[in-house]
Formats: structure tokens, C-alpha cells, sequence
């Protein structure tokens, strides 16, 4: 799967100067983009049910926000209104291809590409996200504007459901045409507003918070602990004021801690946590065995889901593979494997036969079927 085009950007300055410092404007960053998708195209994928969609509105001076799955009627307003269509990549793979306009950056690190379609005036408001994004303008005009670095404590709008800035001071603005490209990095405020109607490709990037890591790394290391250690002190120094907790009492706890810490076992918890999908993937029995039998006897091609989280980590004994928030083990010989599957999403003709000729790799292709990450043709 190709876009068959590339991006216009200096990786090495690029990662040194703006990934997650500042925002950047590129100009033509995709020359001769032709948006894989049309407005009319994304309204009806937002009538599925399965998609995830919404309509933001910005009418009598409030904001509203309505939820899909929408109809024709729903797209009837006088007042300025954006359609944003989640997850696009899933469903279509021209748009799922735009992620390799970002291959420079850890898969592991895309979340997903949400579309935007909005008319004359169209916003969803001066806001600001908690992870990267790229803006890449398809059809069309729309006029960003960029503000404060913003955090928890940035006074909000009061609003039921929307996080829109109570206070947006603008810094710069940028007028994007067809194949131009915002970089905002986490925590700036932004407002884009259409110049007639126009869409969005919006490539997004998850950061889990630190709160779930060290929650899933503390869940690892009590799994691997021995239940009977306990907190010892020997040649403890004599007390001499009742009921103190001294402060020699706390470095002894800190070291005991993080010599536990030193210790942890299993390291599978990151892996697992930032290849979670948000949507499930997991495929019922009917359609693993007939994916199997398929796979195992006439499949031609397998190809990778472009919904599919897909990661893979060298350990000193082996590979571990993270798949849709699962993982498993391997040698160290499947790297190649895997290595072709993340990075063609796909494998065929003489490949696809000396996988299914080994033992081990044809595991792992049947392990990835049940994960859902590939299907077979």
C-alpha cells in the first residue's frame, strides 16, 4: 500500500528543532495531493454506524456538539458546522496509506487519521490536544491560528462535553491550501476556521499517559514478586522519639523499593498498553477458521489491517510481538518477518510460501489471524 507520495521535510532538523517543541508550517509538503477521500465520500461514511463521527456547530454564540451516526437531514444547517470522522484509516486504505508520509516516527506511536469536512466558517474552536498531530490540508481552504502552550490548568469554557478554551491568545496564523502541512505539537492552543468548504486529514499520535504506565508496570511487578519479601532493617539504628517515622526509616524504604524496582521481571506491559486498540479486533471463531483454512491452502496474499496495532520488541533471548494489546514470544528469526509485515503491511507469492513452510513463522502468521491484525485473500 503506497500513497505514492512523499513528504516534503527535513526529518533530521525537523526532530531536532519542532517534534513536540513547536508548531511548523510546511508548505506543499505534499506536492500535487490529491485528498484519497471527497467530502461526499466521507458524509456517507459517517451515516455506518460502526464509524465513529460527530458534527460540532457553532450556532447563537454556543458551541454544540451532536453525535453520528447522521443522515442527509443532519448535514441541513445554516450555521457554521464541521463533520469529523474518526479512525478513516480503518476503512479506507488510500487514507490508511497517508501514515507513511510519517514512517520516520515509531509506528508504535500512530494512533490514527480523523477527517474533517467543514463549510464556509466551519470549527470545532479554539482548543488544544494532549498528543501530536499533523494537519495536512485536502479540498479546499482553512485559516489556523496558533496560540499559548496549554496544560491542566488552562481555564476551559464551561460545556457539557467540548474542551474549548475560555482564553485563546493568538501568535500566528497560517492559511493552508490542498497539500500543505501543519505540525502541532502537544499542548498549543489552535483554531482552524474553513474559507469555504474544505477537509482536513488530520494524522494523529497517542502518548499514554504516565499514570497507565506506572500503573501496568506496578501490575508486572507484583505479578513477578515474591509474596513473602517484606520490609527489613536490620541493624536499625536505636528510637528515641515515640511514634517517629525518622527520615533514616524513609531512605531504607526508598532503597528497598527501587532495589525491587531493579528487579522487575516481564517487560511485555509497555508494548501491550500502546498497541491497545480503540476499536475492537478481535475476529469470532466462524471467521478464524475459515481465515485459517484459507491462509493454510489457497491464500495468495496477507495483508495487515489497517486498523491493526502491530509492534515488536528484541530482547536479549528473543522478539516479542505485541498484537491489539496482546503479546507473544518468538526467536529472534522472525524479525525479518516482521519487519516486512510493518513495513509493507503485507506479504505474498514466494514470501507468504517460505513463511508457511516454517513452523515458527507460520505460528506466528496464525497468531497474528488471531489477534485480527491480518486477513488473508
Amino acid at each position: 500500500m503506497s500513497t505514492g507520495q512523499e513528504l516534503h521535510l527535513d526529518r533530521e532538523q525537523f526532530l531536532a528543532r519542532y517534534w513536540q517543541q513547536k508548531p511548523l508550517l510546511v508548505r506543499q509538503a505534499v506536492p500535487g495531493f490529491k485528498p484519497p477521500i471527497s467530502s461526499h465520500e466521507l458524509a456517507g461514511l459517517a451515516f455506518e454506524d460502526a464509524v465513529e463521527s460527530r458534527i460540532i456547530e457553532h450556532r447563537d454564540g454556543h458551541w454544540h456538539l451532536e453525535h453520528g451516526p447522521f443522515n442527509n437531514a443532519d448535514y441541513q444547517r445554516s450555521a457554521p458546522w464541521t463533520l469529523l470522522v474518526q479512525a478513516v484509516d480503518h476503512y479506507v486504505d488510500e487514507v490508511a496509506a497517508l501514515r507513511r508520509l510519517v514512517d520516520f516516527l515509531p509506528q508504535w506511536r500512530v494512533d490514527d487519521v480523523m477527517v474533517s469536512y467543514a463549510v464556509d466558517g466551519g470549527s470545532v474552536g479554539p482548543h488544544y490536544d494532549n498528543y501530536d498531530v499533523f494537519l495536512l490540508q485536502g479540498e479546499g481552504r482553512r485559516r489556523w491560528r496558533t496560540g499559548q502552550f496549554c496544560n491542566a490548568d488552562t481555564p476551559l469554557l464551561d460545556h457539557e462535553s467540548l474542551r474549548l478554551l475560555a482564553l485563546f491568545e493568538s501568535e500566528e496564523e497560517y492559511l493552508l491550501e490542498t497539500g500543505d502541512m501543519l505540525y502541532l505539537p502537544p499542548g498549543v492552543a489552535h483554531w482552524g476556521i474553513a474559507e469555504g468548504e474544505c477537509t482536513t486529514f488530520s494524522i494523529g499520535f497517542r502518548a499514554p499517559r504516565i499514570n497507565d504506565m506506572v500503573s501496568r508496570f506496578a501490575d508486572a511487578l507484583l505479578a513477578s514478586m515474591e509474596p513473602d519479601q517484606f520490609y527489613h532493617d536490620a541493624r536499625i539504628e536505636p528510637s528515641t522519639r515515640a511514634g517517629e517515622i525518622r527520615t533514616r526509616d524513609l531512605q531504607r524504604v526508598r532503597a528497598q523499593l527501587e532495589a525491587a524496582l531493579d528487579q522487575a521481571g516481564e517487560d511485555n506491559w509497555f508494548g501491550e498498553l500502546v498497541t491497545e486498540p480503540r476499536y475492537e479486533q478481535l475476529p469470532d471463531d466462524d471467521d478464524l477458521a475459515e481465515a485459517r483454512a484459507l491462509l493454510h491452502h489457497k491464500g495468495e496474499s496477507v495483508t495487515v489491517s489497517p486498523a491493526a496495532k502491530l509492534a515488536w520488541q528484541h530482547t536479549e533471548q528473543d522478539v516479542l510481538v505485541f498484537a491489539n494489546g496482546d503479546s507473544r514470544r518468538f526467536s529472534a528469526r522472525q524479525i525479518d518477518l516482521l519487519t516486512t509485515l510493518c513495513g509493507d503491511r503485507a506479504l505474498t507469492g514466494p514470501e507468504l510460501q517460505a513463511s508457511l513452510e516454517d513452523a515458527e513463522s507460520a505460528s506466528l502468521l496464525d497468531y497474528l489471524l488471531e489477534t485480527g491484525c491480518i486477513y488473508v485473500r
